[in-house]
């Protein structure tokens, strides 16, 4: 640590209030305000705002203990500021008087405590939580050699890494083994950015993909489904953070999983022959993830459309809707991505993870972290009788029988 660091130093942070840091009280539009929770994260910002100059490049602070008052409210759109002043200095722990306001009104105060600790030993923290399963996995780059994969093709020409996913007796429907093997690939790309500038993903045979292997999923544990689920979205969260622009080729169906790892790619060419569905609700759930990024791509009604109905839109259609970016035959999908990759070569390398870095930051955090809220409504869903049907029904080749209908 750093010295300089005094009772009295003081930081400071101002935020616009946005709908993600408000609540909707008696569901009332007009009583959307900024959030309690909201307004300690704004307090807890300030302090370490206040510390950040302190620190060396191997520390980070984290919060211990916060105790503080909602003195009034702050409505949509203000502007909001926190305060934060240090009052005591005990080794590594901080603490601090802490402070919010709405212009110059005061709405909320308390004390707060932080510790500044080692970046090493918060990794090593974080690593035993993921072990513990608390999180999917940690997709680190692997900059070895690729594992041997049963259910995905890799192949690397020029610089462009072509991979396919190869189920294709099942349609490429992703299963707990071609889950494992996903995540083997993204890590070893991201370990990878200079040997693989571009990268290509498709399908084996007639199919892009079918989505999940509803038929694993027969008998399985809610803890292991959300589980699975929880790595999946992770997988796929993690296309935007490669270094590579990542290229769809979508040769066939991609349905479900299949959709979103189609529309979680950088770019999306599309066959004649390709269709896309969301036909989880037809099953008997939601979809666990994916739904803020099929929001964002083709907007709320398209989403809303595809979700709740679960039925099949052409690559005419997709294209019209924004869920791909160009249409072309069949005989020539391949030879497309692949003149497109080789384009993106002659580009320089470091303006195109740049430039792709910061186009999906300009999202939010938001998009980011709501599979985890998807994976839970999907499980609760999993759960009910209507699930087992939709299974039973979909092995079975038949309409299902869900209760009310």
């Amino acid at each position: 640590m750093k010295p300089g660091l005094n009772i009295g130093s003081v930081g400071e942070l101002t935020w616009v209030v946005d709908p993600t840091m408000t609540i909707t009280l008696g569901g009332l539009p007009q009583a959307t305000v900024f959030s309690t929770p909201s307004m300690i994260m704004l307090m807890e910002r300030a302090a370490r705002e206040a510390l950040r100059p302190f620190l060396d490049d191997t520390e980070e602070t984290v919060g211990m203990d916060v105790k503080v008052e909602h003195l009034g409210p702050a409505i949509l759109g203000s502007t909001v500021r926190g305060m934060a002043r240090v009052t005591g200095i005990e080794a590594r722990r901080v603490d601090f008087d802490v402070l919010a306001f709405a212009g110059q009104r005061e709405i909320g105060r308390g004390q707060h405590r932080r510790a500044i600790v080692r970046l090493s030993r918060l990794v090593e923290n974080l690593a035993k939580v993921a072990n513990d399963g608390e999180l999917p996995m940690n997709l680190e780059p692997n900059g070895g050699s690729l594992p041997r994969l049963e259910t995905i093709d890799v192949a690397v020409s020029n610089r462009i890494a072509t991979v396919t996913l190869n189920r294709p007796r099942s349609l490429n429907a992703i299963n707990v083994q071609m889950t494992g093997d996903l995540e083997q690939v993204v890590a070893w790309l991201s370990g990878h950015p200079e040997w693989v500038r571009v990268v290509v993903l498709t399908g084996a045979g007639d199919a892009f993909s079918a989505g999940d292997d509803v038929k694993e999923l027969e008998g399985m544990s809610l803890d292991t489904a959300r589980r699975l689920s929880l790595r999946q979205a992770n997988a796929y969260l993690a296309f935007e953070r490669l270094p590579q622009p990542l290229i769809a080729a979508i040769n066939g169906p991609a349905f479900g999983a299949g959709c979103v790892a189609a529309y979680s790619s950088d770019l999306r060419l599309a066959s004649h022959a390709a269709r896309f569905s969301m036909p989880e609700i037809k099953l008997g759930w939601p979809p666990g993830y994916g739904i803020a990024q099929l929001s964002a791509l083709v907007g709320k009604a398209r989403a809303l459309e595809l979700c709740l109905t679960g039925e099949v839109i052409t690559a005419t259609q997709a294209l019209e809707w924004g869920l791909i970016n160009e249409l072309v035959p069949g005989v020539l999908l391949m030879k497309r991505a692949r003149e497109l990759a080789e384009r993106m070569l002659a580009l320089p390398a470091a303006a195109l993870r740049e430039t792709k870095r910061l186009i999906h930051a300009d999202e939010g955090q938001l998009p980011k972290i709501t599979h985890r809220a998807d994976t839970e409504a999907y499980i609760r869903c999993f759960d009910l009788p209507d699930a087992k049907e939709g299974i039973a029904a979909f092995k079975e080749k038949r309409r299902p029988r869900f209760s009310g209908t």
